[in-house]
């Protein structure tokens, strides 16, 4: 079993938050939750229960705020009191609407994502060409992007990377998605480097992440099969995946200990395990005692 599995600093932060403003009076109601708090079903379900409900992003920010057009997520009635910001980030433009609309704001957000914010906004007032590394359709890119004013370029596969074209006539800052694969930042940062002046890198992977991915290595390697839990919306989760199916081809992701299948392991003396950020204590454990009675 790994010991970096399971819910992050900053998806723990974001939970605990959200259990103790459920039942503060002095917080306005109703809360909802602006997308997933975090990237799995059980642990969004729970926090429904605790009285919050789900807001779907939507293009149109402004529809968020107009009561009767919710699409998709939990509608608990009324305008909304307050609005929570996950710990994946958003972009400046909800806190601008949401001050207006006189809507209290509970942000969630990752400090180290927080700071990948923060470096776009000062790389765009110092005129910097932005690359981004990570996935363009990302939560958490998608606001570091509106961070520096949507002026960044997106680097999220190779055919990307083979397709760049920069401006020479300016710096040039890389900053990546937290949860990014550290080997394909390496990569990223190698080619920009070896092919244009002036440019500079910021090493935005987060440490937790950096952990699990080395973490993950050493369990393909000496185990004769692998199992990641997760969910298939979380980045981190299925990059923990890719990474363990290059070392070992028998590498299972699962959200839940339902969807493990006994003839996986046939002739498996050892296997090893480990989780997603989003992945909560209780899900884990059910999946280890699956597998030690198997």
């Amino acid at each position: 079993m790994s010991k970096y599995a399971g819910f992050c600093d900053g998806v723990e932060r974001a939970y605990n938050i959200v259990k103790k403003i459920a039942n503060d009076p002095l917080v306005k109601k109703p809360i909802y939750v602006l997308g997933s708090l975090v990237h799995n079903e059980d642990v969004v379900k729970k926090i429904e229960q605790l009285g919050i409900g789900n807001i779907k992003p939507q293009e149109k920010l402004e529809d968020i705020f107009n009561g009767n057009s919710f699409q998709g997520g939990s509608f608990l009635g009324g305008k909304i009191g307050t609005l929570v910001i996950t710990a994946h980030g958003m972009g400046p433009k909800i806190y601008e609407l949401a001050k207006r609309r006189g809507v209290d704001i509970v942000d969630t957000t990752c400090p180290k994502v927080t700071k990948v914010q923060r470096l776009a906004r000062i790389f765009f007032d110092r005129l910097y060409q932005i690359v981004i590394v990570g996935e363009k359709d990302h939560k958490e890119v998608r606001g570091i992007y509106e961070w520096a004013r949507k002026k960044a370029v997106f680097v999220e596969n190779t055919l990307d990377l083979k397709n760049l074209r920069l401006d020479i006539s300016k710096k040039i800052a890389i900053i990546s998605q937290t949860t990014q694969n550290q080997d394909f930042v390496r990569k990223v940062s190698g080619f920009i480097m070896d092919k244009y002046k002036n440019v500079e890198l910021v090493d935005t992977i987060c440490l937790a992440t950096q952990n699990r991915q080395e973490e993950v290595k050493k369990l393909a390697r000496g185990n004769d099969a692998v199992v990641v839990i997760g969910s298939p919306d979380s980045a981190n989760s299925n990059r923990l995946w890719e990474i363990s199916k290059k070392i070992n081809s028998r590498s299972y992701f699962v959200q839940r200990k339902d969807d493990i299948k006994k003839e996986w392991f046939d002739g498996c003396q050892r296997i090893g395990v480990t989780a997603g950020a989003s992945s909560p204590k209780w899900i884990i454990e059910d999946v280890m005692v699956y597998l030690k009675n198997l």
